[in-house]
């Protein structure tokens, strides 16, 4: 059985050990950095299962750390683990990309269970990737075979043209289309309508954005058209 990889980026050295004590113990291979610089040399040299990330570091903090790892690795799981407890701070890291924020102090059994959760995530996500009748795109996944389009696991209802239309962005994401490219790739006719289009996207941004009036999945690109951004 391969070795789950856990990396912890943690300037106090206290903590990293206890974090490295409390997983070490489960059987998991626990490499540990003291700053965001060298967690980053480590993530670019070798491959992890998840990320343990703090928030507040001496050199780069662990935002810029997550937004590092977001440019090049959309699915490699990131946890935050900071004192930082304001509302403002925990939306910051989900926002940025992480996939879960414990506040410190913290419950070793849920840090536990958090990594295996999101573990267990991460190998049934890719076992998905492998299969040709799926497509998925964090948080959004959508099934060939049913038609049937899901974020976070979840089902969302979808009519018979939101799910032609969220078929496309799946199939095309961080690609920027106009509307008339949307109309006749989605309905396949040379009439485009660009209503037709504004109300669709509409549609499915109430369906599936988090803040639909603060789009960030569907993404207006002004004086050209939509992007779906993952």
């Amino acid at each position: 059985m391969e070795e789950i990889k856990i990396l912890i980026v943690e300037d106090e050295e206290p903590i990293r050990k206890l974090i490295y004590k409390i997983l070490s113990t489960q059987g998991m291979l626990v490499y540990q950095a003291e700053n965001g610089s060298q967690g980053l040399e480590m993530i670019n040299k070798y491959s992890f299962d998840l990320v343990l990330l703090d928030i507040l570091m001496g050199d780069i903090s662990g935002y810029d750390v997550a937004r590092e790892i977001r440019k090049h690795n959309l699915q490699l799981p990131i946890i935050f683990l900071s004192g930082k407890k304001d509302d403002e701070d925990i939306i910051k890291g989900l926002d940025i990309g992480a996939d879960s924020y414990i506040t410190k102090p913290f419950s070793p059994s849920v840090l536990s269970a958090q990594v295996k959760s999101r573990i267990k995530r991460r190998k049934e996500m890719l076992q998905e990737n492998t299969d040709s009748n799926i497509i998925f795109h964090s948080p959004f996944k959508f099934d060939l075979k049913t038609y049937k389009f899901y974020k976070n696991d979840v089902e969302l209802k979808l009519s018979s043209k939101e799910t032609k239309l969220m078929k496309f962005f799946m199939e095309h994401p961080k690609q920027v289309f106009s509307k008339e490219q949307l109309y006749q790739s989605v309905w396949k006719d040379n009439d485009s309508d660009d209503n037709s289009i504004m109300v669709y996207v509409k549609y499915l941004r109430n369906k599936i954005e988090d803040i639909p009036s603060k789009p960030k999945y569907i993404k207006t690109v002004w004086g050209i058209g939509y992007e779906f951004s993952v």
